[in-house]
Formats: structure tokens, C-alpha cells, sequence
């Protein structure tokens, strides 16, 4: 027992002393050869025309206009402030040419024209035909020179649309404006109507109202009043027709004969006939607007300082309100006014005037533009700057929330001679007192000289 013990124990302390079996250590993993990207350079951008700034330095640009007044005085004050302020030592002066048919032929027949040029967009189209108009769609999307998208929204478009032909732009809004139908709402209200019309057959129901509040009085004179005083501004008419669902023009050719066209002229010369509507030997309409002899007449936005002056002349303390050309098939309302354009010449004179242009529309120089004009603002940013100008002329403001149902009008060059046709047609259906059966003749003898004019 005690040997086997012995055994026992010797056995134990021999293993004791062997060392423990060795483990193969895992040799660490060598991580793959991977390269590092390089980081890539932003490429800086680069403009689409050869021009540097240093050639812009002692650049002289001419800019030929028709403004006179206060907006003729603005623009030489911002003109100063142009060539005291950017940062190119670019010189700008201006040349005022007189109405905008002086100016067109003072182009046609001038051997130095200027780089820049404000005028009407059919009048620039005319000089687009002979290839003097710089296209601006790549001053507009030049990395450098050009607009931000955002800044591009910032127009509405129907402003951008007029000049727009295809995918060249031959110029820029310098000033928009628009034709409307101006409403006395106080007397409206107490005729027994609580809205502004907002179809033709509306329009004629408050118009003829009107007219028979006059004839229920007791003065016969004015009998033949009380409803719209006509008007045959262009524009205006324009806007009736589109009203109808008509239009002077289609099918890329001028189209005055249409179904729609003699529906518009027939219902406006019926509510003529009628009494419901009648013309003024007056220079303007707005002393018989304040004084109730016209429940409805047509204006411009210009035109909107003078009324309401006049209300306040003539002490009329009634409410006026702005709306849409009230047509048998919709409301309609037509846009239209000058714009910027660049005529050939050399790229740093070309590039200069650009300049010049982009820094008149920004936000703050069109917040001006408005106060002393009146008109249309043409960056939707410069309302920033306009709260206390909307709230003093609530006009202004009512026919600035109708801009987004405003078209433009035929984008042909021959429509600067067309226009005065279409005014001058509807003024002799009126005077001439035309029946209202034989507005079909008049418009296919429109027709055939619009052709004319066109060719």
C-alpha cells in the first residue's frame, strides 16, 4: 500500500513538471493595400464670355430711353449711383429719345447706336429680324455675370415670357404695367350688388343698373350715362377678347374674323345700344368715375395717383376697386410695358451694359421703381421693401395679387403697327356707331390690314 502510494505521488509530481502543450498563436493579418482617394478640387467656374474684369476698367456705355418725369429724374440718380458705386469703373450716361416711335426710328436710322436700349419688345423684334439684338440667355445663366436660379424665380415669368422667343431671350422687363376694369364698390354696394363682377353677364347686369339709376332721377341729360365709359386701348380690348376666348391672332398669322372675336365686339357694342355703356368727350374719365357718372371705366396702373386724386378733388369718399376684363368665358388681363435690351457691340461695352441692367432690377432699385412709377414690381422680393406703399394704395396692392393670371400679347414685331389698328378698328365701330350685326365686316376688314401691315 505504502509502495503503491509512493507510486502514486512520483506519478503527480512528474506531470507537475512537464510543461503544458503548446497553442499555435494566430499570426496577425497583414490588411489589405487599399488606396486613399484624393480629395477632388471643386472646379471653379468659369464665365461664357472672353471678357476679363480688368478690360471692363474705363468702359463707356450709352443707354437710349423715352422716360420723362419723375421716373427720367430717378433714373439719372440711379445712374450716378452706378457709376459712383460698382466696382468695374464702368461709365454709364443717358439719352432721352422722346416717344417710343421716335426712338424706334431713331435706331433704324442711326450709324452709332447705343449697347443698351429701352424700348417695347415688339419694337425690339423688328431690330431681332435685321440681328442686331444680343441673345441674354447666356448672360442670364453665366456662372460669373448671370442670375442665380433663385434670383431667375424671383421674376414672375409672365413677366420673362414676353421677351422669350424659343430659346433665345432678346430682352428683360424694364417696366410692366396693365389695363383694367376699375369698379366704384361703394356705389355698387347701394345699387343692391355686394361683389365686383366676375362674368360678363354680371358686368352687364350692374352696368345697366347704374344706367337705369340715372334715368330715375331728374336730370334728362344724363340719361345716357351711369355704366362703363367706353374704352379702345389697345390692351383693353385685347383683354376683353381673351375674356371671350378670343385673340387677334393665331395659328402663327394675324386672325381678327373668329366666332370668338365677333361674340366680344357684338356684346360690348349690344351693351352700347343698350345704354348700358357710353363714350365721353372728356379728356379722362376719372372726374365722371368720382362723381357717379360711371359705375365702371378702364385704366392703366399709371393712371391710379390721378384718380385718386381726383376722388379726393371732388370729395368723394366712395371705395374703388380694381378687377379683371369680365369675359363670357373667364376673366382676363394683359400685360405689357418696356424692356432691356443689348444691341451688338463690342463684348466688354456688351458685358458693361449687362452689369448695369442686372444691378437696375435688383429688389431694392425696383422697390424705387414702383414708388416713383406705380407700376407692376417686377422681382416678387421687392413686396418686401413695398409694405407701406401697399398699405397706402390698396389699389396698387389689388392689382398686384392679379399677376398670376396675366398673359402677354402677340409676340410679333409687326404688332407695334397692329396694335394701334386693333384700337383704332373698335374706336370707329363706336364713333360710327356700327351695328352690332356688321362687327363681322369691320374685324375681316381688320384682318386684311393687319395682314397688310404684317408683310
Amino acid at each position: 500500500m505504502a509502495k503503491r502510494l509512493l507510486l502514486l505521488l512520483t506519478f503527480l509530481f512528474l506531470a507537475a513538471c512537464q510543461s503544458p502543450p503548446e497553442t499555435e498563436t494566430p499570426r496577425p493579418t497583414t490588411p489589405a493595400l487599399t488606396k486613399t482617394p484624393r480629395p477632388t478640387a471643386t472646379p471653379l467656374p468659369t464665365s461664357n464670355f472672353d471678357v476679363e474684369e480688368a478690360d471692363l476698367n474705363g468702359t463707356e456705355i450709352e443707354i437710349w430711353h423715352t422716360f420723362f418725369g419723375a421716373p427720367a429724374a430717378l433714373l439719372e440718380l440711379q445712374i450716378a449711383d452706378f457709376n459712383e458705386e460698382n466696382p468695374w469703373g464702368i461709365t454709364l450716361r443717358a439719352s432721352y429719345q422722346g416717344s417710343y416711335n421716335m426712338l424706334f426710328y431713331n435706331v433704324m436710322d442711326s450709324a452709332e447706336r447705343p449697347s443698351l436700349i429701352v424700348a417695347l419688345p415688339e419694337q425690339i423684334s423688328v431690330w431681332e429680324e435685321e440681328g442686331s439684338v444680343k441673345d441674354l440667355a447666356s448672360y442670364i445663366s453665366d456662372p460669373i455675370w448671370g442670375f442665380t436660379p433663385a434670383e431667375k424665380s424671383d421674376f414672375p415669368s409672365v413677366f420673362l415670357e414676353q421677351d422669350q422667343h424659343g430659346e433665345r431671350t432678346l430682352a428683360l422687363p424694364a417696366q410692366r404695367t396693365a389695363h383694367f376694369i376699375l369698379y366704384n364698390k361703394s356705389w355698387g354696394e347701394e345699387l343692391g350688388f355686394d361683389a365686383a363682377p366676375l362674368d360678363f353677364d354680371e358686368f352687364k347686369e350692374q352696368a345697366c343698373a347704374a344706367n337705369q339709376a340715372m334715368r330715375t332721377d331728374e336730370d334728362f341729360e344724363n340719361d345716357g350715362k351711369g355704366g362703363w365709359i367706353i374704352d379702345y386701348e389697345s390692351n383693353g380690348v385685347l383683354s376683353w377678347m381673351r375674356g371671350f376666348d378670343g385673340s387677334p391672332f393665331a395659328n402663327d398669322a394675324y386672325q381678327f374674323i373668329s366666332d370668338e372675336n365677333i361674340r366680344t365686339l357684338k356684346a360690348l357694342k349690344i351693351l352700347y345700344d343698350d345704354q348700358c355703356a357710353w363714350l365721353t368727350t372728356s379728356k379722362t374719365p376719372y372726374e365722371q368715375f368720382a362723381l357717379r357718372s360711371a359705375l365702371f371705366i378702364s385704366a392703366s396702373m399709371e393712371e391710379f395717383t390721378d384718380i385718386k386724386r381726383t376722388f379726393a378733388q371732388t370729395g368723394s369718399t366712395d371705395e374703388w376697386t380694381v378687377i379683371p376684363f369680365p369675359g363670357q368665358e373667364r376673366t382676363a388681363l394683359v400685360t405689357y410695358g418696356s424692356s432691356y435690351a443689348l444691341l451688338e457691340t463690342e463684348d466688354a461695352e456688351a458685358l458693361a451694359s449687362w452689369l448695369f441692367l442686372k444691378w437696375m432690377l435688383t429688389p431694392q432699385n425696383q422697390a424705387k421703381w414702383v414708388k416713383s412709377t406705380g407700376l407692376f414690381p417686377l422681382r416678387i422680393s421687392a413686396l418686401d421693401e413695398l409694405s407701406d406703399y401697399e398699405k397706402a394704395n390698396p389699389q396698387w396692392a389689388e392689382a398686384v395679387d392679379l399677376i398670376a393670371q396675366a398673359e402677354i400679347y402677340p409676340q410679333l414685331a409687326s404688332w407695334h403697327k397692329v396694335r394701334y389698328l386693333l384700337g383704332d378698328g373698335v374706336e370707329f365701330i363706336f364713333r360710327s356707331n356700327v351695328q352690332s350685326g356688321s362687327v363681322a365686316a369691320i374685324l375681316a376688314q381688320m384682318n386684311d390690314a393687319a395682314r397688310a401691315l404684317s408683310e
